[in-house]
């Protein structure tokens, strides 16, 4: 075997562990976990309920108003120990008027707008109660969620937990409503089985809460603040707790071009992440939080994306050394030409579940070469452009 030979399948391994082989690993790390540890049942008393409070960054979201405030409001929490802030700096809408329909809920508004980070690093100072929680304005809370994550936090141990994001599809079945929804199945199954192990790594930022008093104030030019404010509580020697029936739905991105603009930004932000949380990658000082980290997230955003061009290219060079070169190779055509089969049928508005799961899985890889280069210019700005939802 050849130096190219070996370098092809270092990668193939790479990408097979990035995708698949991690979760296997997880699975079985967690069946030993449990046969020798015992599982341990949290205090779910409802009487020591602690007061929490939702806090919402808001820019422009008045069409969500009334269905976000009336969903919150009928939550199994009581009442007087759920508190409702919402920062709706820059909004040039009727959002902070409509709020002040509501008197439960507090408002903080300026006309400046600085971005969702200035909005949580000043809403954050608001805040009395011992627990906060994040979500999105566009985003409907299951019915026990913050009775759930409240639950979560009985464990001194727990500095976060993070809610499940849900998609919610409607009649049709567009390539994004296909695709991200699979993802974010399979997401939650690894987010389940990482936070039983020792933590989940990174929150969802439709819905997740941290003990007010392990809030730092978050950079303001930060893309993922919800990765890093919940990573840095983890460094910290806490928990990331996960708890998928604390969840948050919204529906799907209406078309993949529409999520390629989040993912884009997402993989911008996952760059400047690994950047910023250089620290985690060092396991001989974070243990098992960075072999997860690096096994769940670095490795999605960094080396894999890469090897799998890499390994077309190889692929091409060694298809004639023998037949499971070959084999391999009309297998990656195959898939690509479903992906590209997947791009076509959209445009076409047509409906095979079947090639939009590759297509999806397309547009994630290939936003990650969009988000470095967007993270080398400079040029992915702070501000979230909404991506319109179907």
């Amino acid at each position: 075997m050849n130096t190219l030979e070996i370098i092809f399948w270092i990668l193939v391994g790479i990408i097979v562990y990035t995708y698949i082989g991690y979760g296997f690993v997880l699975f079985f790390l967690i069946k030993i976990k449990r046969l020798f540890s015992k599982k341990t049942t949290l205090d779910i008393s409802t009487d020591n309920l602690p007061e929490v409070t939702l806090l919402i960054a808001a820019y422009n979201e008045q069409d969500y108003v009334k269905t976000k405030v009336e969903n919150t409001l009928q939550l199994n929490y009581p009442k007087d120990k759920l508190h409702q802030i919402w920062v709706t700096d820059g909004s040039s809408d009727d959002t902070p008027k409509r709020l002040q329909a509501y008197p439960e809920v507090e408002v903080l508004h300026k006309p400046e707008r600085n971005g969702k980070i200035a909005a949580m690093n000043r809403g954050i100072k608001f805040v009395k109660t011992p627990i906060v929680i994040f979500s999105d304005a566009n985003t409907l809370l299951g019915k026990q969620s913050i009775m759930k994550i409240a639950q979560m936090f009985s464990n001194p141990k727990t500095g976060c937990v993070s809610g499940e994001k849900r998609i919610f599809n409607a009649d049709t079945e567009a390539a994004s409503a296909a695709g991200e929804g699979i993802y974010w199945k399979y997401e939650s199954a690894l987010k389940k089985w990482d936070a039983e192990l020792y933590s989940a790594v990174g929150a969802a930022g439709e819905l997740f809460a941290i003990r007010t008093e392990l809030f730092n104030e978050v950079e303001a030019d930060t893309l993922l603040d919800d990765f890093i404010i919940s990573l840095r509580v983890a460094m910290k020697g806490y928990k990331i707790d996960y708890d998928p029936e604390a969840y948050a739905i919204e529906t799907a991105s209406a078309n993949v071009k529409e999520e390629l603009k989040r993912k884009i930004r997402i993989a911008a932000g996952g760059i400047q992440s690994v950047v910023r949380l250089y620290p985690l990658l060092n396991i001989f000082k974070y243990g098992m939080l960075s072999f997860q980290y690096i096994s769940h997230r670095v490795l999605r955003w960094t080396i894999t994306p890469l090897a799998l061009l890499v390994v077309l290219f190889f692929n091409i060079i060694l298809a004639p050394v023998s037949d499971i070169y070959l084999i391999l190779l009309i297998l990656q055509v195959l898939f690509y030409v479903s992906a590209l089969t997947g791009w076509f049928l959209e445009n076409k508005k047509l409906k095979v579940k079947i090639f939009f799961v590759p297509y999806y899985f397309f547009i994630m890889n290939y936003a990650v070469f969009m988000g470095f280069g967007r993270y080398l210019k400079k040029s992915q700005s702070v501000n979230w452009e909404r991506a319109k939802r179907a």
